[in-house]
């Protein structure tokens, strides 16, 4: 989802507060063992599963707050153990930023959110490499991968590289509306991607940066998979063919995504899951199993498209002023979050969800993570040797 205006807003602040975001942090010892809350609230095969899997929430913005206190204050004891006990290993820490301030708006974003993690070393590390989220597994740390909902910042086609070197690893082509690459999946007429688009792509797949469409258009979608010579993602949509909502992708659009070798995350975006209540996390993994049914196992993968508390717990200001800015084809009801998919530890509870419906340990670890990690491998790449991860 978009963090635009807010985003706009605060960075009108951000000067003020730079002082304070170089804060020292000090934090305590962090006990990495699994807490007795969680021990005993999951079987022993979730906790194993989610323990030995490398967990990639492919749409997971660190913190939804449009305030600059939310990534210039120190990271709290509460929260650096709520983030080490989720079960994930790496959070695709990506925003929407659009319009004639999305190149300063999209550096200040990753130099805020870096800067975030960087403050916060014992806990958190930035990826910059596919192999950076096994590395960060393996010390216990939470990996952070930086990415951007749209590519209004990409001003001429050599900004993409620009944006590369300072970390950004994945961008959205379009968000909701239209740009100068192509439209977005609430806009009345899509066009497909431009003449420009199609340099952005090819210059994105040129320094290994993923190209991600969860929010265009359907025809900007296909032309997308179609002009990469590399596979591309959906980071976060659903399936239309179970929800018949604009953001969500067609049968067609999975299948050539397949095709081409990439992946579909799975979103818990209330609305985006079912358009009528009861909305569980059961039916999250309906959307599972039709991508799995349609196109295999290894083309799906999970993007919440959430913080770890979820959009419910938002101040409520900030989350009316959310909710007003969208069309009303998102079609919001009184709740974001899906239902037993909307507290810190909800990578426990799909697990659980994914053993019930008979999925075998190999497959939930390829949903959780593997599917994602493995695109991740193929499509980024070392810009000065032009190869990519060999793993």
């Amino acid at each position: 989802m978009s963090f635009e205006s807010g985003f706009q807003l605060g960075r009108r602040r951000t000067l003020a507060t730079m002082a304070g975001a170089v804060a020292t942090l000090a934090l305590p010892r962090i006990d990495f063992a699994q807490p007795a809350a969680v021990k005993n609230r999951y079987p022993a095969k979730v906790l194993d599963l989610v323990g030995r899997s490398v967990v990639i929430d492919m749409l997971a913005p660190l913190k939804i707050d449009f305030r600059p206190e939310a990534y210039s204050a120190p990271l709290t004891e509460a929260d650096a153990a709520m983030f080490l006990s989720s079960g994930i290993t790496a959070f695709h820490n990506s925003v929407g930023v659009g319009g004639a301030g999305a190149y300063e708006d999209a550096l200040q974003f990753i130099a805020a959110w870096s800067g975030f993690v960087g403050r916060a070393a014992d806990v958190f590390c930035l990826v910059g490499r596919a192999e950076d989220i096994e590395h960060a597994k393996a010390r216990k740390k939470i990996a952070v991968i930086m990415g951007l909902q749209n590519a209004d910042e990409f001003r001429e086609p050599k900004d993409v590289k620009a944006f590369y070197e300072v970390g950004l690893r994945c961008a959205q082509l379009t968000y909701n509306t239209q740009n100068l690459l192509g439209s977005g999946s609430t806009e009345r007429v899509d066009g497909g991607i431009s003449d420009y688009g199609e340099q952005i792509i090819k210059a994105m797949n040129e320094v290994g940066m993923l190209i991600d469409v969860s929010h265009s258009g359907d025809r900007t979608t296909l032309d997308a998979i179609e002009l990469s010579p590399k596979p591309i993602a959906f980071t976060h949509s659903n399936c239309r063919a179970l929800n018949n909502h604009p953001r969500l992708k067609t049968d067609e659009a999975i299948r050539k995504l397949a095709a081409k070798g990439g992946v579909m995350g799975i979103t818990g975006v209330r609305n985006f899951v079912k358009d009528k209540e009861p909305t569980t996390v059961e039916d999250i993994v309906d959307h599972i199993d039709h991508v799995v049914k349609l196109v295999g196992i290894e083309h799906v993968g999970i993007g919440t498209d959430s913080d770890l508390m979820g959009y419910d717990h938002m101040p409520p200001d900030q989350y009316e002023k959310l909710k007003a800015g969208y069309k009303s084809s998102y079609a919001f009801r009184d709740k974001i979050d899906t239902d037993g998919f909307d507290h810190p530890r909800k990578m426990y509870d799909l697990t659980a969800a994914l053993l019930r419906r008979g999925y075998g340990n190999a497959n939930i670890q390829a949903v959780l993570g593997g599917n994602f990690r493995r695109l991740l491998g193929s499509t980024w790449i070392d810009i000065k040797n032009k190869t990519g991860d060999k793993s």
